[in-house]
Order: C-alpha cells, then sequence, then structure tokens
C-alpha cells in the first residue's frame, strides 16, 4: 500500500486565509481545466471519489487539501483556462491559484498537468516559469496519454522534454494515463523524493525515458 492511499479530504477554501497552519510539506496539483487532474489525483490514491472528477471543465473553484500521513498533504487548486467560465469567477479562481503559489510556505513541489495532445501552452509556461523563479520542482506530466499510440507517445515525450530545458530549472516531463494506469510509478517516485520518503539522489536522464516508454 503506498503512502498516498492513506489520503483523506480534509477542507476545502477559497484562499490560503482558510487553509490552516502553513507548515509541513504540500504538494500542488494544477492544470488547465480539462486536462484530467482530479482523475490523476483519484488514480493516485486508487480512490474512485477522492477528488471530484466532472465531464464540465472548470467545476474546481476551492483550493481541496488531502492528507495522508502527519503534516504531508497533496493540494489540488483550480483549474485555469476554461474559456466558458464567467470571467469574474475566472478572475476570483486565477487569485486564489496565484496567491496559493506565490506565499505557501509549505509548497514543496509542482505537479502541472498538460493533455498530450496541447503540451506547454501559454498559462502552462507561465505556472512553470514561476515555479523555477521559485526554486520549486515541477513535474510536467502529459496527461490522457492512451489518446496517442506508442510511437507517437514516445514522439510527444521526447519533444516535452526537449522544450522543458528551455525552462532552466528541475522540470521533469513523464506520460500519464489515468485509463492504463501509466505513469503512476513514475509520479509516486517523485513525489516520495519531494515528501522525503526517499532520498533525492540525481537520476540519469535516459533511465526516465526507457521508464516511460517501455
Amino acid at each position: 500500500m503506498s503512502h498516498y492511499q492513506r489520503a483523506t479530504f480534509q477542507i476545502s477554501a477559497p484562499d490560503i486565509s482558510h487553509l490552516g497552519e502553513d507548515s509541513g510539506i504540500e504538494v500542488a496539483f494544477a492544470g488547465r481545466s480539462n486536462a484530467g487532474k482530479s482523475t490523476a489525483l483519484n488514480c493516485l490514491t486508487r480512490q474512485k471519489n477522492l477528488a471530484r472528477t466532472s465531464k464540465t471543465p472548470g467545476r474546481t473553484q476551492l483550493i481541496n487539501v488531502f492528507e495522508f500521513d502527519e503534516n504531508k498533504r497533496l493540494i489540488d487548486l483550480p483549474g485555469y483556462g476554461y474559456a466558458q467560465v464567467p470571467i469574474k469567477m475566472k478572475e476570483k479562481w486565477q487569485r486564489a491559484l496565484g496567491e496559493y503559489l506565490q506565499r505557501r510556505k509549505s509548497l514543496k513541489g509542482l505537479v502541472v498537468l498538460m493533455d498530450i495532445r496541447h503540451p506547454f501552452k501559454e498559462l502552462d509556461q507561465d505556472l512553470i516559469h514561476w515555479a523555477v523563479a521559485s526554486n520549486i520542482p515541477v513535474l510536467a506530466l502529459l496527461t490522457k496519454a492512451d489518446k496517442f499510440k506508442s510511437g507517437k507517445q514516445k514522439s510527444q515525450l521526447l519533444m516535452a522534454r526537449e522544450a522543458a530545458l528551455a525552462f532552466c530549472g528541475d522540470v521533469t516531463v513523464h506520460t500519464f494515463s489515468a485509463l492504463k494506469g501509466k505513469g503512476v510509478p513514475e509520479l509516486e517516485s517523485v513525489l516520495d523524493r519531494w515528501f522525503g520518503y526517499i532520498q533525492d539522489d540525481e537520476q540519469d536522464q535516459d533511465d526516465d525515458i526507457v521508464s516511460d516508454i517501455e
């Protein structure tokens, strides 16, 4: 049983003033409203309904907190970039998102979820640039990998890893498919380092590529 299977819902907060004490370690999940963020969290924790999913993108309006160990939390941030959300509501969500990212001291890692068919859109890049400037490590997950056959998955992954070099920071890229369970071990491995369960030793990029494409 992984640590993350013990995750339980703690609180939904409109902003960081309602999140409680800023201590311990938090890893935040962020992404466009249709990137499959809630689905990925459910896949990671092996729970069908821990993070609410919806066929209507843009439903995650609050900062959702899931605790799985003492002072260790997964954070589900409001989705961004969905055009059909009313502008005032969108601005409110964006403020909550920005405030959390800029001021939450317990934030130790950021998982950015991007549809493998549309990686590194402008808002994704803005988010990653901010994290790099703040010395926050980033895991970019190319979700919905099952939409492509194996060969196309590999080429998209290699292109995304090449693009990630431009951020000049600690940015790791893996493919992910909740439907196929692909990428879950890689996600857990990164989280284990961020949460301090294993030593943060250097891993060879070639080994990462092999693990993704096998």
